[in-house]
């Protein structure tokens, strides 16, 4: 007998890894960073090396906790939005076809550990994962959509990821461009 909720606990596993690994590598860039502007030494009086690799470990993993966490809440509702639009399935048994690819992201996850110490890696490997959970979904799917419903699900996704990645590219410019705007002596 099979359960359906076998990989039910691969996405809280796959989120975790994402964020020890790009936490990591941030801790390593955030030490670099601290005794580059002087200001490792005056941690080291209050923690121990140790106790501040630690500490920064728990922020920022908890940061990327958070930013997987939301894009995987993001992903899940865009894409069962258009499978709204484009799924002739009314029972809803189509959506559990593609729980099997979650195997995907748990793999791409432990594969970071290997990139830990560059960013490049690190999103190279992360892109692919998700171009090839992509690429499993559409798969599993397509045996029970039409040609149409497939296309339109595709093109409705990519268009959706497109204009979202966007906006926050236009606004985290729009931040800088004002901060940097805004600093004394730059002028």
């Amino acid at each position: 007998m099979k359960n359906p909720y076998i990989f039910g606990y691969l996405p809280l596993i796959t989120i975790i890894l994402f964020s020890l690994t790009f936490g990591v590598f941030t801790v390593t860039e955030a030490l670099d960073l601290f005794k580059g502007i002087g200001v490792y030494s005056g941690m080291r009086e209050f923690l121990s090396d140790l106790q501040l690799r630690l500490f920064l470990l728990i922020v920022f993993a908890l940061f990327y906790f958070m930013v997987f966490s939301a894009l995987k809440l993001i992903a899940e509702t865009i894409h069962e939005l258009a499978m709204l639009f484009f799924s002739k399935d009314f029972e809803g048994h189509t959506i559990h076809h593609a729980r099997g690819g979650y195997v995907v992201y748990f793999f791409g996850g432990l594969a970071s550990v290997l990139g830990i110490q560059s960013l490049p890696i690190l999103i190279l490997i992360f892109g692919v994962t998700t171009f090839i959970y992509f690429i499993y979904v559409i798969y599993k799917l397509s045996h029970t959509m039409t040609m149409s419903g497939t296309v339109g699900m595709i093109l409705f996704e990519i268009v959706v990821w497109s204009l979202f990645i966007s906006l926050v590219v236009y606004v985290l410019l729009k931040l800088y461009n004002g901060l940097m705007a805004s600093l004394p002596f730059l002028e």
